[in-house]
């Protein structure tokens, strides 16, 4: 998951960087430095942030050829 596609995600969702912390289990500083590429994030938090994301909702688009995204899950 690259920082564009967890601050599309997220506003896809219609959740604050804060909501998304606590939903995840980490810090709102993660999810800020994670978003503005601040500083490189552990791994396991950003398994825990796409976790949390995919849990309401959300589907990662791999970059085949047309470039990373997300969207809905089909209900």
């Amino acid at each position: 998951m690259t920082p564009e596609q967890a601050r599309a995600a997220r506003a896809m969702v219609d959740l604050s960087q804060s909501e998304l912390a606590n939903k995840a289990g980490v810090s709102l500083s993660t999810v800020v430095d994670f978003e503005r590429t601040r500083r490189v994030v552990a791994q396991q938090s950003v398994t825990a942030l796409r976790a949390a994301l995919e849990a309401a909702g959300i589907e990662f688009i791999d970059p085949n050829g047309g470039g990373a995204g997300v969207r809905l899950r089909a209900p």
